[in-house]
């Protein structure tokens, strides 16, 4: 099975976001965002610097996870950073994998712990078949076909570039 190549989806996810807002990211009112913690932080620190955003926030999960009292607090999670209002704003919420949409009902709650936001618009880099939730992407940088006892990992490399590999699921 090949992986999907994680520079050329940031590439299509980037170009998506800029054709529907163009420089609007620089405006005071214009729209933020918000990557989750770890994958989708990473996506948004780097779709900050390409589209000229001033800032971006993180979202942690792990309070909002349905999963929560069988796997706890992860002890390197990093809290929910939002330097924005979140009452009124277009949050444009980025993750690296939606997969089953349970993370993103996660964020969504999360998010709405600070506020009501106007709207929130999902941008992945890769989606996958398996969803749980009637969630669906916006933006979509790629679609991956794996075995359903598969993973899709992205990392980070030193010079901010981006891989994907697979793992088998750990139950």
């Amino acid at each position: 099975m090949s992986c999907i190549d994680a520079e050329a989806s940031y590439q299509t996810l980037l170009a998506q976001i800029l054709d529907a807002y163009g420089a609007s990211f620089a405006a005071a009112d214009g729209p933020v965002l918000a990557g989750i913690y770890s994958g989708g932080a990473w996506l948004a620190e780097r779709l900050a610097s390409d589209v000229g955003a001033k800032f971006f926030g993180v979202v942690n999960v792990s309070l909002h996870r349905d999963d929560y009292a069988k796997k706890g607090l992860h002890s390197q999670a990093s809290p929910t950073t939002l330097p924005f209002d979140v009452n009124n704003r277009r949050i444009v919420l980025v993750d690296d994998v939606l997969h089953t949409g349970r993370t993103v009902r996660a964020a969504i709650n999360e998010l709405y712990d600070y506020g009501r936001p106007a709207a929130i618009e999902l941008a992945v880099l890769a989606e996958r078949s398996g969803r749980e939730m009637p969630i669906e992407a916006r933006f979509v940088g790629a679609h991956a076909q794996l075995d359903a006892d598969t993973t899709l990992v992205l990392e980070q490399g030193l010079d901010k570039r981006f891989t994907f590999r697979v793992e088998p699921r750990v139950a």
